[in-house]
């Protein structure tokens, strides 16, 4: 048995935020280093416009494949990849620092695959409604509708807390309602891509699917539908 004052007082991050994290970190730090000319020499400067060309989600090209029938892979992984690719080093510092925040407090109640799950469904279904809903010129890139997938199921385990004790469950949207009258705020006072629509989807595809991908939470369901 280990002794208490053994114990860290800082719990670890789930090994599969963590994951997520460094691929997001690595990526960025290959193309702000390229970007100043420490690494890859002088034609490292363009790396970040071709990885957006190569890896950013397109509605455009989804258009195209819809209308051919023709799915490339090379183009089908923009659903994922989009989510590892930044327009620069402070879009991706923000994206980090909130994917770690609501990661780790989704990830100490889910569980890995789940965590993992919510992250990259509320991507490609974010990215699926910013081309369905706006068929914007302007291409996808960050890993916000991702993040805004854990926050929606940060509000679900909320959502069911406040339940559990009898207080208004509304107020467990309190969070995704600040963040997005931000959002608004900002795109009208700045100006700026409407990929606030995917953020938006991704939330509430991270809250639908808690449901299910909770603990315990098919047998949940199957049970309030058998005492229904």
């Amino acid at each position: 048995m280990s002794h208490p004052d053994d114990q860290s007082p800082i719990n670890p991050l789930p090994p599969v935020v963590t994951a997520l994290f460094l691929i997001l970190a690595g990526v960025e730090a290959v193309l702000w280093l390229g970007s100043k000319g420490i690494l890859g020499g002088p034609t490292a400067v363009g790396w970040r416009l071709e990885t957006i060309q190569r890896y950013a989600f397109s509605a455009e090209i989804y258009d195209w494949m819809v209308t051919t029938g023709n799915w490339p892979m090379e183009h089908v992984v923009r659903f994922v990849s989009y989510l590892f690719v930044h327009g620069n080093f402070t879009h991706a510092l923000f994206g980090g620092v909130l994917l770690l925040a609501m990661g780790k407090m989704v990830g100490e109640v889910f569980s890995g695959w789940a965590t993992l799950a919510i992250f990259l469904l509320s991507g490609v279904i974010g990215a699926f409604g910013y081309a369905v809903v706006l068929d914007s010129e302007i291409p996808l890139l960050g890993s916000y509708p991702g993040v805004y997938g854990l926050i929606g199921a940060f509000t679900f385990l909320m959502w069911i807390r406040l339940g559990e004790v009898g207080a208004p469950q509304a107020r467990a949207f309190s969070l995704i309602g600040m963040l997005v009258g931000i959002q608004l705020i900002f795109g009208l006072i700045f100006g700026g891509a409407p990929d606030w629509v995917a953020d938006v989807i991704g939330f509430g595809t991270g809250f639908a699917i808690s449901f299910v991908l909770t603990p315990g939470g098919w047998q949940r369901i199957v049970e309030k539908i058998r005492r229904q």
